[in-house]
């Protein structure tokens, strides 16, 4: 690649000779095929409960893999579950936060009621929408240990396998949980009161 065609790219000589550097590292292409074979579809599942969108929870599972990928990660250590789990969920976070956020700024400027206005659907599939709004509203104010727990528990892993993917002792899982569905709570009553 020539100078100017880097620069062209909006890349220095220096960018453009990393990324050919990176390129020729060398994976295990095949393990990687494997772990996303076995991997994908559950982190997939995951990141859809948190984020109720199924293409943006495959955008985020496939930046998961990329990033593993371009990490160099080793995907035959036994951690490897682990860091994905850890990493979609990390990632998923960011996006709800970040949808809150977002979702925050166009009610406040009225679209919102704009589309509540126009909306024709029947009354139970609204309130369901409202109730899963306010779930993640709550996620995205806890800590980031008490959302993971609680979205990785709600989406069927066991104790051993939260152990895992956060990285902790796996006698220390049902404290956490515990904790992380207290707080959950206090926060859901803070903002939204009790439901009869």
């Amino acid at each position: 690649m020539s100078a100017d065609g880097a620069e062209g790219l909006g890349y220095t000589m220096s960018d453009a000779r990393k990324l050919l550097e990176g390129s020729r590292r060398a994976h295990n292409d095949n393990a990687y095929d494997e772990a996303f074979s076995a991997f994908y579809g559950r982190i997939v599942a995951v990141l859809v409960r948190l984020l109720d969108n199924r293409a943006r929870a495959e955008e985020v599972a496939s930046e998961v893999f990329w990033k593993a990928y371009r990490d160099s990660m080793d995907c035959t250590d036994r951690r490897f579950g682990g860091w994905l789990y850890r990493t979609a969920t990390n990632l998923g976070i960011q996006d709800l936060r970040a949808k809150v956020r977002r979702e925050f700024y166009e009610l406040a400027a009225g679209e919102h009621a704009h589309r509540t206005a126009l909306s024709g659907t029947p009354l139970d599939d609204v309130l369901r929408a409202e109730k899963r709004a306010r779930v993640r509203a709550v996620l995205a104010s806890l800590r980031r240990w008490q959302a993971q727990i609680l979205i990785l528990r709600s989406s069927g892993l066991s104790y051993a396998e939260l152990a895992q993917a956060l990285e902790i002792k796996a006698s220390s899982v049902g404290t956490m949980l515990i904790r992380a569905e207290a707080e959950f709570q206090k926060q859901y009553v803070r903002l939204y009161g009790r439901e009869e």
